[in-house]
């Protein structure tokens, strides 16, 4: 036991004496740098070569942590060239290598620091030095813009040349990540001549040959940013910038319209021109494919005159020329558009505007109703005319080929009176001279149909009808709704004064016209209803309107001056 005690005791007295040699010991020599890497970034785009400008923080110690200086406190950091004696040796070798927000401790020894001179009352002779630096920035001078895209669109009908307009959306940020501005924040584009000095350097160098809906890296050095000073507030002096944009939209002022993805119907016997009126549905976007406005959502056409200046200048020129049916794609630059101005919300100020047009119908306010004869009877011995009772089967439709009505569907065929305004008057015009069992394609503008509106048709649609002619029942001369088929007995008055009272009720005049057309000795104008003509026909004889008629009364047409009997 005694034994085992002096052991541990010398044992205790031993780790002591090792402990008091180790703490009053010189500092162990350091022959070179030492640097142990206290964060690295998972990428590293870029390391520091000799003859690169950097910017870097750092907190300089001695190596029993006592500060002796610090680019954080001085509120900058610091900025120099690597490689070129303009730091100490042991910093100039240190920073080589290091990748920009890598963090690093650098343990300098007095050789490559500030050796047995020290450095004023700051840093005694032959002091070792600890760093520990924060790389933000690298450049060099022969740097140039390097751009790097990251997004391509699908299609890149345009890229960017000097002097284009463009307007795009942007994150700025310094090199180590630093965000200094951002038009994102400001919720509207960043909108620019490009080439022509409106932009720091870098970025009217570094927007050059963007697509439209094309992401990009922008990365300059400060040389074409903003140089020593930087901007005054978030942008220090000498800082590379990068710039992560997408561009929206692209023109030139020297642009016109472009029209893209034609597509034409087969045949087109006319197109439009200057003062029709045009009807069309279309879908609006801006140039990266922002929705603003479509007339489909409305589910009414959009309807205008053209080339009078009733829409947008862009969309007047493109609308001239065009084919009922056709579809195309309208490309229209601002100043033919809303301008700088815009519309507010939906339309921002300089953007250019895409339209997908579907043309509708079009006419002109001095178009009559085109008749195409699609089959005719070989034997043809009468033809319409007004006042003939025609019977008649028609497919109606609109000129984008909509179905609105049709006889068949209702099994019997539709029957009017011609010239008595029972039908649009396109549809009159279009019935005349027609042979039994002639077939016809009739176009009608709005002004001969319904006009700017009905129950089932759009304003101002030209309509469409195939007609074929059934049946006809010859109609009376013009004026009369009863012709007699045999000569007139010249006792007409006393023929119908059944009870002899001399005078003629209505009764009496009903029931003895009814019996001559009965009997087939007159006629009633055809389609009409014969009880109202009787009626008129009554009336126009009874002349003081006591609802009698004396012989003194009673006259044919044949004898009336002016007069015009039903």
């Amino acid at each position: 036991h005694y034994r085992y005690s002096l052991c541990v005791h010398a044992m205790f007295y031993l780790a002591v004496w090792v402990a008091f040699a180790a703490c009053s010991a010189p500092p162990v020599p350091l022959d070179d740098i030492i640097i142990e890497k206290t964060f690295e970034p998972e990428v590293c785009g870029r390391a520091v070569k000799v003859g690169d400008y950097v910017r870097y923080h750092y907190i300089g110690t001695f190596p029993d942590g006592k500060k002796f200086d610090s680019s954080y406190d001085r509120g900058s950091t610091y900025n120099v060239f690597v490689g070129k004696k303009q730091l100490i040796a042991g910093m100039d070798k240190a920073l080589v290598g290091m990748c920009v927000n890598q963090r690093s401790l650098v343990k300098i020894p007095p050789q490559l620091a500030y050796g047995k001179g020290g450095y004023g009352d700051i840093i005694p002779a032959d002091s070792i030095l600890h760093f520990d630096v924060l790389l933000l920035d690298v450049w060099n001078p022969e740097d140039g813009v390097q751009s790097t895209t990251y997004l391509t669109p699908p299609t890149c009908v345009r890229k960017v040349e000097v002097s284009d307009y463009v307007r795009y959306h942007y994150n700025g940020t310094l090199l180590d990540g630093t965000l200094f501005d951002s038009s994102h924040t400001r919720l509207r584009t960043y909108d620019t001549y490009v080439g022509i000095g409106w932009l720091i350097a870098g970025m009217d160098q570094g927007l050059l040959g963007m697509c439209v809906g094309e992401r990009r890296i922008i990365t300059m050095p400060p040389s074409l940013g903003y140089g020593e000073n930087g901007d005054g507030s978030d942008i220090p002096g000498q800082a590379s910038l990068v710039f992560d944009v997408v561009l929206l939209d692209l023109h030139n002022p020297r642009d016109s319209i472009a029209v893209t993805n034609q597509v034409l119907p087969e045949p087109c016997p006319r197109k439009s021109a200057t003062g029709d009126f045009v009807r069309y549905h279309y879908n609006g976007s801006l140039l990266d494919g922002t929705f603003f406005d479509s007339s489909y959502s409305r589910n009414h056409t959009y309807d205008t005159y053209v080339g009078k200046g009733y829409v947008i200048a862009g969309m007047d020129e493109a609308l001239i020329g065009v084919c009922m049916g056709e579809r195309l794609t309208i490309t229209i630059p601002p100043h033919l558009a809303y301008g700088e101005e815009g519309t507010g919300s939906k339309i921002p100020g300089s953007a250019v505007l895409v339209f997908d047009v579907h043309i509708i119908d079009f006419h002109n306010p001095s178009d009559t109703t085109v008749m195409t004869v699609i089959h005719k009877p070989e034997e043809c011995e009468k033809i319409t005319k007004n006042g003939d009772f025609v019977k008649y089967h028609y497919n109606a439709s609109l000129m984008d080929g909509s179905h609105i009505d049709s006889t068949h569907n209702y099994g019997k065929t539709y029957n009017i009176v011609l010239g008595a305004n029972q039908v649009v008057p396109g549809m009159e015009e279009g019935l005349k001279d027609m042979c039994v069992g002639e077939k016809r394609h009739l176009v009608i503008p709005p002004h001969l149909g319904y006009g700017e509106g009905a129950d089932e048709v759009p304003g101002s649609a030209v309509l469409v009808f195939d007609v074929e002619l059934v049946e006809v029942e010859e109609g009376l001369p013009e004026g009369y709704m009863f012709i007699w088929n045999d000569d007139v007995s010249p006792d007409l008055f006393t023929e119908m004064d059944v009870d002899l009272d001399q005078q003629v009720e209505a009764s009496e005049f009903t029931n003895y016209i009814m019996r001559q057309v009965t009997e087939g000795r007159g006629r009633l104008a055809p389609g009409f209803d014969p009880y109202r003509i009787i009626d008129n026909m009554f009336s126009n004889q009874d002349r003081n309107g006591d609802g009698k008629i004396t012989e003194s009364e009673f006259r044919l047409k044949a004898d009336e001056a002016t007069h015009d009997e039903l």
